[in-house]
């Protein structure tokens, strides 16, 4: 492991510090002084994993799969016990996928590729779209954002200001102005220079949803008058501070909008890190990029073996 990828793991294994801590405190509290499993250690550990915001399905898989090999096994301490807990809960959490996550500079399947962020107000797209450019910027990609969230006040200097950060150059108007048009000259600007990658940085006003959507399918069209596939991203982005909330969210964007992948934001705020999980296996879509930190470096690409050791601190074993 390079340098970098070790200080990726680092950032990623202090951004779900609340939620390790949580999880594992709390089964550490269950465990004490047992070496068998009964109905009431169950029903605890399933208040733990649902509190971790685990989701409900995954949490009863586990559960059952605990219950089995509780009958075929015994256990001598409570430190057998808890391991065999982590194995669990972690061969359920990596069950629903091993995917490989596509680094920044892995070849792009259309030049210029067109990615559309979609998202409610304080969700963290404005800088997820930043954060998106920086790596991509990083990866030797030229890139070029278009602030097409023209509805909200000072989103056009807030993106400028993420921008520079990123090193990358932002098309816009302003306030007021037509999202398409906007949409329009990035595209146009990155067919004319060779631009490999545009990001879209859209309005969010999910409680005006035929507006929204209404706005959101003209982007497409004008899109398409330049480079006919595009959008070839559309990457939802949700904030993980709002558990639960944030499934319901994309079921209500998913009703609209063909979202391809899911960005999951503000990991480090909470102890409930595990919705990234229930999230890829309620919603059956790609959990692409995760963000643990208000760091421009600090949105990763979603790896779920790493996330998982992290996230019960087996990477620390």
């Amino acid at each position: 492991m390079g340098f970098f990828d070790k200080f990726k793991l680092s950032r990623l294994t202090e951004g779900l510090g609340k939620t390790r801590e949580t999880i594992r405190e709390k089964l550490a509290v269950v465990t004490q002084g047992r070496t068998e499993i009964d109905d009431e250690f169950l029903e605890e550990l399933e208040n733990i994993l649902v509190g971790a915001d685990v989701g409900v399905e995954t949490t009863l898989d586990i559960v059952d799969a605990i219950t089995e090999r509780a009958k075929r096994e015994t256990y001598r301490s409570e430190e057998e016990l808890n391991a065999m807990l982590l194995d669990e809960i972690s061969g359920m959490l990596l069950e629903s996928g091993n995917e490989h996550p596509v680094e920044f500079d892995a070849p792009l399947e259309a030049r210029p590729h067109v990615i559309l962020i979609v998202g409610v107000n304080g969700a963290g797209k404005t800088t997820s779209v930043a954060k998106l450019a920086a790596n991509y910027e990083r990866a030797g990609k030229k890139v070029v954002i278009a602030a097409a969230d023209t509805f909200r006040a000072a989103a056009y200097e807030q993106l400028q200001v993420w921008a520079e950060r990123a090193g990358v150059p932002l098309i816009g108007q302003g306030q007021g102005a037509d999202p398409a048009s906007v949409v329009f000259d990035a595209v146009s600007s990155a067919v004319s220079r060779g631009t490999d990658v545009v990001l879209v940085d859209t309005a969010g006003r999910l409680h005006n949803k035929s507006h929204l959507m209404e706005e959101l399918a003209k982007i497409m069209r004008v899109a398409k008058k330049r480079i006919p596939d595009a959008p070839h991203e559309v990457l939802l982005v949700l904030d993980g501070t709002t558990g639960q909330n944030a499934v319901q969210q994309a079921r209500e964007f998913m009703k609209f909008v063909a979202v391809t992948g899911i960005v999951v934001t503000k990991l480090d705020g909470t102890a409930k890190g595990g919705i990234v999980l229930s999230i890829s296996r309620e919603l059956k879509l790609p959990v692409k990029y995760i963000g643990v930190g208000e760091k421009i470096d600090d949105l990763q690409l979603f790896d779920r073996r790493r996330f998982v050791g992290a996230l019960l601190g087996r990477d620390e074993e």
